[in-house]
């Protein structure tokens, strides 16, 4: 009897394998390429990127296009500010979807599917963006720290994917087991469900974090405080600034400025997504499991 690694892979097989392998690949360029061609953008010359003659690695190296964000005292409010709305809020958003999610999950809670047609409602249809206003103007949230991490504490689809990570994951004979043991529902919560619920946990954090650090619409729209600005305000004011103040001076023949102005721009998103580049390694061991298990399968 053979051994399974001397079997022939028949000549269907090889081919299936070699197509799989291409889409891969070209699928890996796709992704990766505009990353590295951005980072070394914004370390090529100007005149080199304008021209088109920067494919890959960086051409004429020069930081000016770092030095000109940097050079705004206001990006470090940006970046205090932004590490804050994504620390508290994204401690506020796992918070309230895992304790959405596991009452939702449980088969004894009376009334569970009703809550849950009322949530996906939510899903589909808002009140738009001049009543929201309003209702934050009247909560007086309104220019407040808190305007960037209450609305939109709980995603109701980040919710759905942790209930059914909860469902599949924790059967129901360990709940009873607790329940023989004397542990209530509270208690069953930080003990067991919590522990059992690390990758899910961190999906959700990420999934948030992101979405907190990105976010803009609820700072341009809800703060008219400076100093309360995130980071992708202040980055934004920096390059409109930059790119109006160079047309002017395009206009007195000072092109070099007006080249700095194009790397500016992919200065300006490697400043923005590095702290999120670096934070996915650290989950990425949770982040496939927890997405796979918690997918809401039919």
């Amino acid at each position: 009897m053979r051994n399974a690694s001397q079997i022939q892979s028949s000549r269907s097989d090889r081919i299936f394998d070699l197509i799989v392998s291409v889409a891969i690949c070209v699928f890996l360029f796709l992704t990766i390429y505009p990353l590295i061609f951005v980072i070394s953008a914004s370390f090529s010359s100007p005149m080199e990127v304008f021209a088109g003659k920067m494919w890959l690695l960086p051409k004429g190296f020069t930081t000016e296009a770092y030095k000109l964000v940097f050079r705004n005292k206001d990006i470090f409010i940006g970046y205090r500010n932004t590490v804050l709305y994504t620390a508290i809020g994204t401690f506020i958003n796992v918070a309230m979807t895992m304790l959405g999610a596991y009452p939702l999950s449980r088969k004894k809670m009376y009334g569970r599917n009703m809550f849950m047609a009322y949530f996906t409602f939510t899903m589909f249809f808002s009140g738009g963006l001049i009543p929201t206003y309003l209702i934050i103007k009247s909560l007086g949230l309104y220019n407040t720290f808190w305007v960037m991490v209450i609305p939109g504490a709980v995603s109701v689809y980040n919710m759905i994917v942790a209930r059914t990570y909860m469902q599949t994951t924790i059967s129901e004979e360990l709940y009873e087991a607790a329940s023989i043991d004397g542990c209530s529902d509270g208690p069953a919560f930080f003990r067991i469900v919590l522990p059992l619920s690390a990758p899910i946990i961190a999906v959700l954090t990420l999934f948030y974090a992101v979405g907190h650090w990105n976010s803009y619409f609820n700072g341009l729209i809800y703060l008219g405080d400076r100093n309360r600005y995130p980071l992708q305000l202040i980055l934004r004011e920096i390059l409109l600034s930059n790119m109006t103040g160079d047309m002017t001076e395009m206009l007195e023949t000072d092109i070099n400025k007006f080249l700095v102005s194009e790397s500016l721009k992919y200065a300006v998103i490697i400043v923005s997504c590095l702290p999120m580049l670096v934070l996915y390694p650290f989950l990425q061991r949770f982040f496939i499991k927890g997405i796979m298990i918690g997918a809401i399968k039919g």
